[in-house]
């Protein structure tokens, strides 16, 4: 196939990239990018462990082409968290909650709360509940990851009424 250039923004930088097009975005943005906190779990688009945040919307990056990116924004763990290099709201409350066990799922599961929280800071129980159950895990009950996520909002100010 064809190489095109792919210009896009990742984790807040602009990018300029020859790529091709009909690669996975999962294997694009580990292999060309680097981002290796995108992982594949199940290639099919149900287990969460490559979800990337899209144009603000969680996406599984498995089902998407690299080339669906151009002039978009991709953001994915390694642009999650303070300038400083302090862990963001979210991470930190996943790991005061112990919501991390062997980690796998865990980028997916950040990047879907963030997705979530940026759209909706006020997120309910219920809310946070739905936007998690595209994350599979299989180390968690998921009430840990649910209460890091409601950590995270009230650490931010968005506590639900």
């Amino acid at each position: 196939m064809e190489q095109i250039t792919i210009r896009f923004n990742l984790n807040g930088r602009d990018v300029s990239v020859q790529a091709d097009p009909n690669k996975r975005l999962v294997d694009f943005l580990r292999e060309n990018m680097g981002m290796l906190s995108v992982k594949e779990g199940c290639g099919e688009g149900e287990c969460g462990a490559c979800t990337v945040i899209y144009n603000g919307e969680a996406v599984t990056s498995c089902l998407m082409l690299a080339g669906q990116v151009e002039g978009g924004s991709v953001i994915t763990l390694e642009g999650v968290g303070k300038e400083n290099g302090e862990l963001d709201e979210i991470q930190q409350a996943f790991v005061e909650a112990g919501a991390v066990q062997c980690g796998y799922c865990t980028p997916g599961m950040i990047l879907s709360a963030k997705a979530l929280l940026d759209r909706n800071p006020k997120a309910t129980h219920e809310e946070i509940r739905r936007a998690m159950s595209g994350n599979l895990c299989r180390c968690t009950g998921y009430s840990k990851i649910i209460q890091a996520v409601e950590m995270a909002r009230d650490a931010k100010g968005g506590a639900a009424v």
